[in-house]
């Protein structure tokens, strides 16, 4: 018998306390491990995390959670990708799909071929290839079959619009019921052994919790991970200089779209993520640029519908723990490091996470290479969403106020310049297994700031010029057909999935 942990102590609830636990109690189950939540009520959530990438719907399959009753208790909406708004000059939009991008022809990618066509005299747009933006374009929706022939039917993906707080609600409950231990109390001292590992928690109500593992979700404070652990961080805001973001919801208006709107604003960019029962709304901005009384004047300008709540200022600073698991600590959610919501991957990054940590799931030996191999993967997967994340600014053609006319010569990862440069050359992006943002991802968003190479792959001159242009016309014609078959996003909601309490 191997020296089996016996006991894991999640400290604070919100989305990413309740995810642990939940996936947790799920691959755990059988095990024996003793699982502990421990979450305080003075402690609101922050609750920003609304929409998310199509990594949700693993997380819901791996948690054997039923989708449409998941959907329901959260009031989502679904998600086919982002719309950017003035990012590349005032009044210009483009679009950000799931899924894939085209067809890959005799084994070179898609965008070779897309290329080759334009050079040939073709015009359909990048989008057009994608069913995904299809789909949102004429805001159709149905969820995916399990099997299908059509090639459109088979590539699009989709994510959720999710209210965070109602997440955390289902999460919890479902825990419970699968036995996972909940401690309503606050944590008054994080107690540590000889060996710098965490031996125990005293809580305000007298209570000392022992665990043999300890997952940090108590935020932006980090309280075992930073004040107990001193684990450094690394700060990135010298890449991305927004440092605050103010929050509202409104009342909904209109029927919810299916994607997330990204507008660039003056000092940085706003959000509007439709859910069932109202809107979210956000801006993020940078305090060199613009006041807070600036931003949330800009936000309240921008809204529809009546204001749910007042407007809450949220501060934070954009970078990573220099370890996310150190000793007997994992950090996850905020108390692991912030990268801004652009692409809206704060809930991918706990899941994500969290399938590192079981597949390096540690015995009572804490292998110090096996902590370390962790570390390793989850800190490529922070800085491959950092440079995805810094792209949208860098390549920016605006230069009307001075937060965008700093982006025009702002300092990037030396990986992201490699990136471009390649690209901007040859149309070529290198990308590595379990990397999170595919070749099409990277190409939407350089497409969408009108970056584009000067040739196509060389070997691409031995395709019929004929028979290229009818590929992908036949494939354009299909993608539209068979998106105008599906059913209105909205009605599609209302027919399988509609919130259980829609207020």
């Amino acid at each position: 018998m191997q020296n089996s942990l016996k006991s894991l102590c999640i400290v604070g609830g919100g989305t990413a306390g309740w995810m642990a636990a939940t996936l947790l109690s799920t691959t755990l189950r059988g095990s024996n491990i003793k699982i502990t939540v421990v979450e305080s009520a003075d402690i609101g959530t922050i609750g920003v995390g609304e929409s998310t990438v199509p990594s949700i719907m693993d997380f819901v399959q791996a948690c054997q959670i039923d989708l449409k009753e998941f959907i329901q208790a959260t009031s989502a909406s679904f998600k086919l990708g982002i719309r950017f708004d003035d990012w590349l000059t005032p009044g210009e939009s483009y679009f950000h799909p799931f899924g894939r991008v085209g067809k890959d022809i005799n084994g070179f990618d898609f965008y070779q071929a897309w290329l080759k066509s334009l050079a040939d005299g073709q015009t359909t747009r990048w989008v057009d290839h994608s069913p995904s933006a299809i789909m949102a374009e004429q805001e159709r929706f149905m969820l995916r079959p399990h099997q299908s022939e059509n090639w459109v039917l088979s590539n699009y993906a989709h994510a959720l619009h999710l209210d965070a707080v109602k997440v955390a609600q289902y999460c919890r409950e479902l825990c419970l019921k699968r036995g996972v231990t909940r401690i309503e109390a606050t944590v008054k001292e994080v107690t540590l052994d000889n060996k710098d590992f965490v031996r125990s928690l005293t809580l305000d109500n007298g209570t000392i919790v022992s665990s043999d593992f300890f997952i940090d979700c108590t935020g932006f404070t980090g309280l075992l991970i930073e004040k107990a652990l001193k684990v450094g961080f690394d700060d990135w805001s010298h890449y991305l200089p927004c440092n605050r973001a103010v929050t509202v919801q409104t009342e909904q208006v209109n029927n919810p779209v299916p994607y997330t709107i990204a507008t660039a604003q003056k000092a940085g960019w706003s959000w509007n993520i439709p859910l069932q029962h109202r809107t979210g709304n956000g801006y993020v901005f940078s305090d060199k640029f613009c006041s807070d009384e600036q931003a949330v004047e800009t936000l309240v300008n921008s809204i529809n519908g009546k204001m749910i709540n007042e407007p809450r200022i949220i501060p934070f600073v954009t970078g990573k723990r220099e370890k996310i698991w150190h000793n007997n600590c994992l950090a996850l959610g905020l108390a692991s490091g912030f990268l801004e919501p652009l692409e809206s991957t704060a809930i991918h990054l706990v899941y994500k996470t969290l399938v590192h940590f079981i597949k390096h799931f540690p015995d009572s030996d804490f292998d110090v290479d096996n902590e370390q191999a962790f570390n390793q993967k989850i800190d490529d997967d922070f800085e491959e969403i950092r440079d995805f994340i810094i792209l949208h600014y860098c390549t920016s053609g605006r230069d009307d106020t001075e937060f965008w006319r700093w982006c025009q010569t702002m300092p990037i990862p030396e990986s992201l310049d490699i990136k471009i440069r390649l690209f901007k050359k040859r149309g070529q992006l290198e990308h590595t297994h379990g990397q999170f943002f595919s070749c099409d991802s990277w190409c939407s968003i350089l497409e969408g700031m009108k970056i584009r190479p000067p040739k196509y792959h060389p070997l691409l001159d031995g395709f019929h010029r004929k028979d290229l242009a009818n590929t992908l016309s036949e494939n354009v014609k299909n993608i539209r057909a068979t998106v105008l078959n599906m059913p209105n996003h909205y009605d599609y909601i209302q027919a399988h999935c509609q919130a259980l309490v829609n207020k």
